[in-house]
């Protein structure tokens, strides 16, 4: 998986670009077809004037592509608010897929069933 940071009024240090590179890289362990991630990391002033920071990331699928945001006092903190979040939502995705084949699987036997018993 092809990762691609964007920072927006935040230094981009190596602690930072390492540590959202292992936390979005883990996401691999939801499902194998990633095909690239974007994190964009701003640095958020205007609301009050209370410091945030907003991570936006944008997963590359087959079919629907995902999108996490969260916002954080701490940049770590954000971090790992946005990819729990994209975790939950790649939870979801893979738990419809094989929902999906499983139905498929139960149909086909009854289908079956019924056809002995007419025989």
């Amino acid at each position: 998986m092809q990762i691609h940071i964007s920072p927006r009024d935040v230094k981009l240090t190596a602690a930072i670009h390492a540590y959202v590179a292992s936390k979005v890289s883990h996401l691999e362990h939801y499902a194998d077809d990633i095909i690239g991630a974007h994190v964009a990391i701003h640095h958020d002033t205007t609301r009050a004037g209370k410091h945030a920071f907003v991570i936006k990331v944008h997963l590359a699928l087959p079919g629907p592509d995902l999108h996490g945001e969260d916002r954080g006092h701490d940049l770590y903190q954000a971090i790992d608010l946005v990819v729990e979040r994209l975790a939950e939502q790649l939870r979801h995705r893979k738990s419809k897929l094989t929902k999906g084949r499983r139905d498929a699987s139960r149909k086909a036997k009854a289908k079956a069933r019924k056809s002995e018993l007419v025989a």
